[in-house]
């Protein structure tokens, strides 16, 4: 039995503005309506395999419960990170939870926003390793290269035919020269950042190469407490982590390193240009996402979110339209996104972290329009669930159903409302919202007041969930 552990972490400012720092690339449902977090959770949700253990930010908390609900799987694990600490803390905690089970168990370490279409390909070279990580080794696997690509970090493998191969070194990022001279030599792969080790092998790796580390993380994991459906740590103890990788804290000190090389046509999706390229395209090399037309244009990407868009007379030219950003640019130019995203995110603006809608354990929230003194958004409250009982100091608010039926309580007082009804809630009133029936609530929230950001609410003891 194998133990996934999935990674969660990460933006992916690339693919700004539908990737936010709120809803980073993995969570997207790009593919078939399925997003890459879940085409991964499924990738291992295999006999042979355990339930995953997953390991995320927290602020994606409700995205990963959501998304692993909507495929009726559910984790070991969720564990959540307070703040960002690279692939190295995660490795060893993935190994730690295994131990507790079976020391000698394997744990295969998956980032989530890596597609893979051959997957029965990754899966057969996956079980060749098993030998080795049984064996003590650590097994990273490298991706045959089909192109002298810069951004990728690479791996220089011992020749030979074996599925699995000793690791010659680890090479940072090159320049177009070196990567066309790796891809000339073949003995080069592009490192994937995907791993299979037994607990104690890493346990042991950890303890030698980076001791301090070591003993920092495991008390960490001891502060490990339970919170509705996810496992969370001291954020103080977190903090105080190195951040650091798992190819810079092991991986290039350890001398029991092998690698498997693998063709599953992987790709990391790093940007628009590189989602162009793996979606379904028409005779003139056009792919569009949402409601996009194409005239007498070639070799063009065109995402609607809402609404429709058209791309006339252009080539190689991305066009992204969200409900409150929209970026177009030559396809060449797909990497300067992340400039964009730096600059937006020294002057504050607020597109590059939340996305319209936002998810909670009750359903969602998306907002429709804002402006001085008033906030109008939507909401979805899922059959069965409950919003906290709270109330605000500066902003009153104003419910109309739009389908559903709405359980309300407001200052002690409950009645349901119907489609098309509505409810008034004063400054100060402690309310509460319920959905008694079988299908979404679907309703209009409209907040004014002098103050409407989220940290106006003030709970009570009633509350029956932890927002």
């Amino acid at each position: 039995m194998i133990f996934p552990c999935i990674l969660s972490g990460g933006v992916g400012s690339r693919l700004w503005p539908l990737s936010r720092t709120d809803r980073p690339k993995q969570f997207l449902p790009l593919f078939g309506g399925e997003s890459l977090f879940q085409k991964t959770c499924k990738r291992v949700n295999r006999p042979d395999f355990a339930a995953p253990i997953v390991i995320g930010s927290n602020a994606h908390r409700f995205l990963i419960g959501e998304q692993l609900n909507e495929l009726g799987l559910e984790a070991q694990s969720i564990l959540l990170e307070p703040v960002g600490r690279n692939t190295a803390p995660p490795a060893l905690m993935a190994a730690l939870i295994a131990a507790e089970t079976d020391p000698n168990s394997l744990i295969l370490l998956l980032p989530s926003d890596h597609l893979i279409r051959k997957e029965d390909l990754f899966l057969t070279a996956v079980h060749q390793a098993e030998t080795a990580a049984r064996a003590g080794k650590i097994v990273t696997f490298g991706i045959e290269p089909s192109e002298a690509n810069t951004g990728y970090g690479y791996i220089k493998v011992a020749s030979g035919s074996e599925p699995v191969r000793p690791v010659e070194a680890f090479v940072e990022k090159p320049d177009q020269d070196r990567a066309d001279a790796f891809l000339k030599d073949g003995s080069y792969v592009w490192n994937a950042g995907i791993f299979l080790y037994a607990a104690n092998t890493m346990i042991d790796a950890f303890k030698k190469h980076q001791p301090e580390l070591y003993e920092t993380i495991v008390a960490v994991m001891k502060t490990r407490h339970g919170d509705l459906d996810f496992t969370r740590l001291n954020q103080e103890a977190f903090e105080a982590l190195d951040n650091i990788s798992i190819d810079y804290a092991i991986m290039e000190k350890a001398d029991n390193v092998v690698c498997a090389p693998v063709a599953p046509e992987w790709d990391d999706l790093g940007s628009w240009s590189a989602i162009w390229t793996v979606l379904d395209k028409d005779a003139q090399g056009n792919s569009g996402l949402g409601d996009a037309r194409f005239l007498d244009s070639n070799n063009c990407l065109a995402y609607a979110e809402r609404g429709l868009v058209s791309v006339i007379g252009l080539e190689d030219v991305m066009v992204i339209a969200t409900t409150d950003s929209v970026l177009v640019a030559h396809k060449d130019k797909a990497q300067d996104v992340k400039t964009v995203v730096e600059q937006l995110k020294a002057e504050g603006r607020h597109e590059v972290d939340r996305h319209p809608r936002s998810y909670r354990p009750w359903g969602y929230t998306e907002r429709i329009n804002a402006g001085e003194r008033f906030s109008v958004q939507s909401m979805m409250i899922k059959p069965g669930k409950r919003l906290s009982l709270q109330s605000h100091l500066h902003r009153t608010e104003h419910w109309v159903v739009v389908s559903g039926t709405l359980e309300i309580t407001i200052n002690g007082e409950t009645r349901l409302l119907s489609e098309n009804q509505s409810a008034y809630v004063p400054l100060g009133a402690q309310h509460t919202l319920h959905n008694p029936g079988k299908i979404p609530v679907r309703m209009i929230e409209v907040q004014s007041g002098t103050y409407l950001q989220e940290d106006d609410i003030r709970r009570h003891p009633e509350t029956s969930q932890k927002l």
